[in-house]
């Protein structure tokens, strides 16, 4: 149980100093980009928020696939193969909530789907809010 809770926290402190630094990064930058219209810079903010949101699942994915290879930490049943990539797509409908359901988590493995789901739910709408929030800024521009 000690295990799961300190990647737990060690994964959540990542993903959120990631979407901070990225969203702190274009907060700054989006000024620096002027000579761009302004509905391009709302363009490119959000391509820039959703690779923050895939380097963040990637963590995820890497750390189910991790937490599996050792073997006490759970496990993923169903349509799971024990790939990196069936990592990362199980990761992908638990930050998004999506939860198609094909792929189940077993043992202790599912307090930390339970934070992704979480945490994916927080900084998906810290997302919506700052793209909001430039839109508000640069949408009278356009």
């Amino acid at each position: 149980m000690f295990a799961t809770l300190l990647i737990n926290i060690v994964l959540v402190a990542a993903v959120v100093m990631i979407h901070f630094e990225m969203l702190n990064r274009l907060s700054r930058h989006c000024p620096v980009l002027a000579p761009i219209k302004a509905r391009h810079r709302v363009v490119i903010s959000v391509f820039i928020a959703l690779f923050a949101h895939v380097i963040e699942i990637w963590l995820f994915g890497l750390a189910y696939y991790w937490m599996i290879a050792e073997g006490s930490l759970g496990s993923l049943a169903g349509n799971y193969h024990h790939s990196i990539m069936d990592s990362v797509y199980y990761s992908f409908t638990s930050f998004t909530t999506l939860g198609f359901g094909d792929i189940e988590p077993t043992g202790a493995i599912r307090f930390v789907t339970g934070m992704e789901a979480l945490t994916g739910l927080v900084l998906i709408t810290w997302t919506a809010s700052f793209i909001f929030i430039e839109m508000q800024r640069y949408w009278k521009d356009t």
